[in-house]
């Protein structure tokens, strides 16, 4: 498709200098929207509660900008739950909610879960081995949610940096991002193009859309909901706010390739053609002394129905745990 036509002022961007915090407080007590924080978590105590305090200073006063704050603990083998309880936060287990449903492994597991234990109208979605962190990126990600009715998802843009490997140059991170999703956007939803962080873990949305939308069950959940968005409520319903700077813990090459196996599944099982991404797992071959040896990692393509499908009645937007 000729650049043209990518729309790309489309793209409702807001700067941070476009977001009043005062303004934005006093709107979403007008608009009577709870706002949930939900923070899937797997072995993240050395930042989990850093992570929790910031959100926590939102939490306070007569009109607190966040309702509550939930963390959905993924079979964390060390003590993520605990320090994030005494921290302040809800916490959890993923595997614990809803059993009926049974249990699967990954990011989006934990995203879908969120629906059946959380309150609040619009939900707002934290990675939790953020190392920078701030309130800012909470009150931004509300922000034209409060403020403009029309919005339905708010993601978060940034510059994100190798934080493991300075000498690379500022800006270097998302490799996932420039080397996959990028190119599928491009190929299939060139509208979506202006879109700066299309794999970014910092995003808000409402429920009453969230629960329309079929949830891949591992690292497929965010460029899915991107896409699901746009065909479902259009562009116009798409906001991205800038956060400033982004540092996390990287994941290594093997961990990355499955990574993008999940998303390239979320991605066409969405185009036209629906194929999805059939293997279970991913082969790794390595080179040895004497030849090569292999290894695997497990991709996860499995996607969770609409929450709304689910006995509705017994969703969060009912139940109200």
């Amino acid at each position: 498709m000729h650049p043209d036509a990518r729309e790309w002022a489309d793209t409702r961007t807001w700067t941070a200098d476009a977001i009043d915090d005062d303004v934005v407080a006093t709107a979403k007590v007008a608009s009577g929207l709870r706002i949930s924080v939900v923070i899937p978590a797997r072995d993240e105590s050395a930042t989990i509660a850093p992570i929790v305090h910031a959100v926590q200073t939102l939490a306070h006063g007569a009109g607190p900008l966040v309702d509550e704050i939930v963390v959905i603990d993924s079979d964390s083998t060390d003590a993520t739950t605990t320090i994030a309880r005494t921290a302040g936060a809800t916490v959890a287990a993923s595997a614990d909610i809803r059993p009926d449903l049974g249990s699967r492994f990954g990011k989006g597991e934990a995203i879908w879960k969120s629906l059946f234990v959380t309150t609040g109208d619009v939900l707002v979605f934290l990675d939790a081995d953020v190392t920078t962190l701030t309130p800012d990126y909470v009150t931004r990600l509300i922000a034209p949610l409060v403020l403009d009715p029309s919005i339905a998802l708010v993601k978060g843009f940034y510059d994100r940096d190798l934080a493991d490997a300075p000498e690379r140059g500022a800006g270097q991170g998302g490799r996932v991002t420039e080397i996959l999703a990028r190119p599928l956007i491009e190929l299939w939803w060139p509208q979506l193009a202006g879109v700066a962080q299309p794999l970014a873990g910092e995003w808000a949305i409402r429920r009453s859309l969230i629960e329309t939308l079929a949830i891949p069950s591992g690292y497929g959940v965010e460029l899915a909901v991107l896409v699901d968005t746009f065909q479902k409520v259009g562009l116009a319903s798409i906001a991205q706010v800038d956060l400033g700077r982004r540092e996390h813990r990287h994941q290594d090459l093997l961990a990355l390739s499955s990574m993008a196996a999940e998303i390239l599944s979320a991605a066409t099982t969405r185009t036209p053609q629906g194929t999805g991404y059939p293997p279970s797992d991913i082969s790794h071959p390595i080179r040895m002394k004497n030849g090569l040896g292999w290894t695997s990692r497990p991709v996860n393509a499995e996607e969770r129905p609409p929450a709304v499908s689910v006995h509705p009645e017994q969703t969060a937007g009912s139940t109200r745990h």
